[in-house]
C-alpha cells in the first residue's frame, strides 16, 4: 500500500472514530513533513506498553490527534506488525508540572480493530474511563495546594507571588471569575486574579461575592502560612484552613 493510501486511510479512520466517540472531538492530521510537531507529540504520549514498544522501533512517520474541548487528546497511529488496525493512546497535558504525574499510573493505550465503529467501543468502554482517571488524578495534583471548590463554594487561594488562584466547580462560577479579571489555565482549569495592581485585586474580589451569592455560591478565602492579607480583602470571605496534601512516591512518565 502506497504512502498516500496509508495516510488516508488513517485520516478516514479517525473522522468515524472521532464522530463515534462520546463527546465532541475533532481531529488533526500530522503528515511526514511536520517532524517538529511529530517529535512533541511522541515525549507527550502517556505510555509505558504496547504504544511506547511501537514508537521505540518505528517512529513517528504519521499521526492523527483527536481533541476534546476541555484538552483531552488521543493519538491515532499506525501499526507494524502482520495485523490489520491502528495503536491508540492517550497524550499527556503539555503544561502540567512533573510532580503531577506522580503515583499517577499511565493510561497505556490499546489496540484497535480495523472497524472504526468497533474500535469506538474499545475506547469509550477501556482507554477512555482509564484517561479520565488520570486526567483527574494529575489535574488535581497539579491545584498545588489550591482547595478544590464545591458547586455551592469557592475557595479563593492567595498565592506566594501575590496572586489569587480557585478552582471553580463549574462554569457558573469560573465565568463569573473570568469577568472580573480571573483568567483560566486551560490544562489544569485553574482561575488565576494576578496582584500587579492591590487596588484592582482587591475590588475584584468585593465584587465577586454578592454575584456568586446570587447564585447560591458561598466563597472562602484560603490563606498560605507565610503570608496575610491586604487588609481591603472583602470581610465576607472568611478564610479557610489549608488542606493537608497527600505526599505520593515518585513514578516515571513517558
Amino acid at each position: 500500500m502506497h504512502d498516500h493510501d496509508n495516510s488516508e486511510r488513517l485520516a478516514s479512520y479517525a473522522d468515524v472514530l472521532a464522530s463515534e466517540l462520546p463527546d465532541t472531538w475533532t481531529r488533526t492530521h500530522l503528515t511526514a513533513d511536520a517532524k517538529n510537531d511529530l517529535a512533541e507529540l511522541t515525549n507527550r504520549i502517556w505510555d509505558l506498553d504496547l504504544v511506547a514498544a511501537s514508537l521505540a522501533e518505528h517512529p513517528l512517520q504519521q499521526a492523527a490527534v483527536l481533541s476534546r474541548p476541555d484538552g483531552a487528546q488521543l493519538v491515532l497511529i499506525d501499526r507494524h506488525d502482520e495485523r490489520d488496525g491502528f495503536l491508540l493512546a492517550a497524550v499527556a497535558p503539555s503544561a502540567l508540572p512533573d510532580e503531577a504525574y506522580r503515583a499517577v499510573p499511565e493510561p497505556n493505550g490499546i489496540a484497535l480493530t480495523d472497524d472504526p465503529f468497533l474500535g469506538a467501543d474499545q475506547v469509550a468502554g477501556d482507554l477512555l474511563v482509564r484517561y479520565d482517571r488520570a486526567l483527574a488524578q494529575v489535574r488535581h495534583n497539579a491545584l498545588d495546594g489550591i482547595q478544590p471548590s464545591q458547586p455551592n463554594r469557592v475557595v479563593l487561594a492567595w498565592q506566594p507571588d501575590g496572586s489569587v488562584a480557585a478552582a471553580p466547580a463549574d462554569d457558573r462560577a469560573g465565568n463569573i471569575l473570568a469577568t472580573h479579571g480571573f483568567v483560566q489555565d486551560p490544562h489544569s482549569g485553574i482561575y488565576r486574579l494576578d496582584g500587579k495592581d492591590t487596588q484592582a485585586q482587591a475590588r475584584a474580589l468585593r465584587e465577586i461575592g454578592p454575584r456568586l451569592e446570587a447564585l447560591g455560591i458561598g466563597t472562602a478565602l484560603q490563606h498560605p502560612t507565610a503570608r496575610t492579607a491586604p487588609t481591603s480583602a472583602p470581610a465576607s470571605m472568611p478564610p479557610a484552613p489549608a488542606p493537608g496534601r497527600a505526599q505520593f512516591p515518585v513514578s516515571s512518565r513517558r
